[in-house]
């Protein structure tokens, strides 16, 4: 997650280098862009604000740079924010955007550029929601979207290095990581979740790819390789920390959960007990938590608690195939 303080380190130090650096003359890029955008990304200018119905939309999907169709924010971090122009807790990256102090008009204020191309993008604050704090306030002119098959899912069903080995295994799943969320407690670590006071569950983030497996199917999974009856507990792992829940990034996916455990409680003889709760921020775990299994699969816990959920997780897998 980036902070405040990294943007600072950035801006005093040196941006971090592109992946690609793309340069035009100045007549080049007016004569490939709209004047409007021109204005605004080569000028440095500033459109009208609430004159987008950018700020106001919401739907699934990536926007990138108008200039070089770099990716530059994830519509999941966008957010209203009453300013008048596209807001956005995070970028994709830490490489994707540069940062440059900005002295105009009489105040002190933080350029975002495009790390690629150097398109003046807007300006970034620190008065945007927690965990962040950071409001990147972006004119809609220097965006453009692109639709993605690409979602993110958060869930918690125990140690997470159970959860995250689990999910790794799933055709469709991009990515895994194992982090802490639903606390209050900003940037916890290990040791304040492990004590149960921090508020935050031990969860794994998935990145997958809805157009090859279903945000049902994640639940499905979910449901079907750990207990979700027990409140807080999941073998000997006992605590807050450990309980089984799933944090919804919208009301679709509130009613999809939901509706999973309804489909589901027929074949457990007590009531599932899994949290619904809206997602409020994912922090990301020290890096010797990352692949544990994958890591670490000789170790005593891999072998007598990860491994038999791997197994149970190629029973779902052959009796869902069978079924079909």
């Amino acid at each position: 997650m980036i902070r405040w303080l990294d943007i600072l380190k950035a801006a005093n130090n040196g941006n971090p280098a592109p992946v690609q650096k793309i340069e035009r003359r100045e007549e080049e890029w007016e004569s490939i862009l709209p004047p409007e955008v021109f204005k605004v990304t080569r000028k440095k200018g500033t459109e009208k604000p609430f004159s987008s119905e950018m700020c106001s939309l919401f739907d699934p999907g990536l926007y990138a740079c108008a200039c070089c169709s770099t990716e530059l924010f994830d519509a999941e971090d966008k957010y209203e924010s009453g300013s008048g122009w596209p807001s956005f807790t995070q970028p994709l990256g830490m490489n994707l955007l540069a940062y440059k102090k900005d002295r105009s008009h009489g105040m002190y204020r933080m350029e975002v550029l495009c790390n690629t191309c150097d398109a003046h993008l807007g300006h970034v604050f620190q008065d945007g929601p927690l965990p962040s704090g950071l409001r990147f306030c972006i004119n809609a002119l220097a965006l453009k979207k692109v639709e993605t098959s690409i979602r993110k899912t958060t869930l918690g069903g125990g140690c997470f290095w159970c959860t995250e080995a689990i999910f790794e295994q799933l055709h469709g799943v991009l990515s895994v990581r194992s982090g802490y969320a639903g606390g209050k407690s900003p940037s916890p670590s290990y040791r304040e979740v492990s004590s149960g006071m921090s508020g935050h569950a031990e969860v794994v983030q998935i990145e997958y790819d809805s157009a090859i497996i279903s945000l049902e199917e994640i639940y499905a999974v979910h449901f079907n390789t750990h207990n979700p009856t027990t409140l807080n507990k999941q073998g000997a792992d006992r605590g807050t920390q450990y309980r089984s829940v799933i944090f919804y990034r919208s009301e679709a996916e509130q009613r999809i959960a939901a509706k999973c455990i309804q489909a589901l409680q027929d074949l457990f003889d007590d009531m599932i007990v899994t949290e619904i709760a809206p997602f409020q921020g994912f922090y990301e775990a020290e890096p010797y938590h990352q692949n544990y299994y994958k890591q670490n699969p000789e170790k005593a816990y891999c072998q007598k608690v990860i491994q038999p959920k791997l197994e149970k997780l190629k029973e779902y897998i052959k009796r869902k195939d069978s079924n079909q």
